[in-house]
């Protein structure tokens, strides 16, 4: 008996085993996908690679449906934000299928119980928090890059006007930088590294940073080679345009941000100050409400 029920212990537990392996057979990676996996789990959180895993079987699915051009406008997107995360095209179809369907479901389920204000908040959930997510990225990046580069830029000026190559230079001052510019420096010169002309490793540059100032980086070296104009001035020059244009995008901001102070202001600040004040008086008037109400 006992032997017996060794047996079919041992024969259920190889069968969990073996469903498990089925299991995972059927689960076929894009090649993107597997190597966000392997490479970029340690750079997501555990939130976000449990979706990964939990979506992964449907990321082909999500890609058809959404076609080629919206693949590579999402793609796209992707780029001018980062790969924040180690997050990829096939990673994204991944998540927007997990969230997607949560999203949907417990939209149904709340629709059904008849509180819509819950279900199209979860419906939005669902059908934008990926989008959220890569915006943002794209957003605090092109912050981060636009503050860097102009003090990046005088640092370089100062490295080759002592003698280095620009090459050597923008290796040597690359790696004393951290964040998404030295990120984004060390694609640059990688690809030089593979052969790839300068000129052309930096439109890749430019194509991946939706920046005005990276733009007028690449822009004025690429002119300054064409006509042989010194790299130096040509640095010192650009940082110096570069901080006059912060500082009036500064001021376009505070010039916009006082109308909306001002409308917060009046529209909720000033009626709930006067409806203290006059609460304040009345009670402090010691008015006798009983007799006028007649109570």
């Amino acid at each position: 008996m006992a032997l017996l029920l060794a047996l079919v212990m041992g024969l259920s537990v190889w069968g969990i085993f073996a469903g498990i392996r089925m299991y995972r057979a059927d689960a076929r990676l894009p090649g993107d996908l597997a190597l966000a996996l392997e490479v970029g789990s340690t750079r997501t959180g555990a939130v976000d690679s449990l979706v990964d895993r939990l979506g992964m079987r449907y990321a082909p699915a999500v890609l058809r449906l959404m076609g080629p051009k919206l693949v590579a406008k999402y793609r796209r997107k992707i780029d001018l934000a980062g790969n924040p995360g180690g997050l990829t095209i096939d990673r994204y179809a991944a998540r927007r299928a997990v969230y997607g369907f949560l999203g949907g479901v417990g939209g149904l389920v709340f629709l059904v119980k008849g509180n819509f204000i819950v279900a199209v908040i979860l419906f939005a959930f669902g059908a934008f928090w990926t989008e959220v997510g890569i915006w943002a990225a794209i957003r605090i990046r092109k912050d981060v890059i636009e503050r860097t580069l102009p003090d990046f830029l005088d640092v370089l000026a100062v490295v080759v006007s002592a003698g280095l190559g620009f090459r050597q230079a923008l290796d040597r001052v690359a790696s004393k930088y951290e964040g998404p510019w030295a990120d984004e420096l060390r694609i640059t010169l990688r690809q030089m590294d593979l052969g790839m002309s300068r000129r052309q490793a930096f439109a890749e540059l430019r194509r991946r940073n939706d920046s005005e100032q990276v733009a007028m980086f690449v822009t004025a070296l690429q002119q300054g080679e064409e006509l042989g104009a010194p790299i130096v001035d040509t640095l010192v020059s650009l940082a110096k345009d570069m901080r006059r244009t912060d500082a009036q995008n500064a001021r376009r901001k505070a010039a916009r941000a006082v109308p909306k102070a001002t409308m917060m202001i009046t529209t909720f600040m000033v009626p709930a100050t006067m409806i203290l004040l006059g609460a304040g008086l009345i009670l402090g008037s010691g008015t006798d409400f009983g007799s006028i109400t007649g109570k």
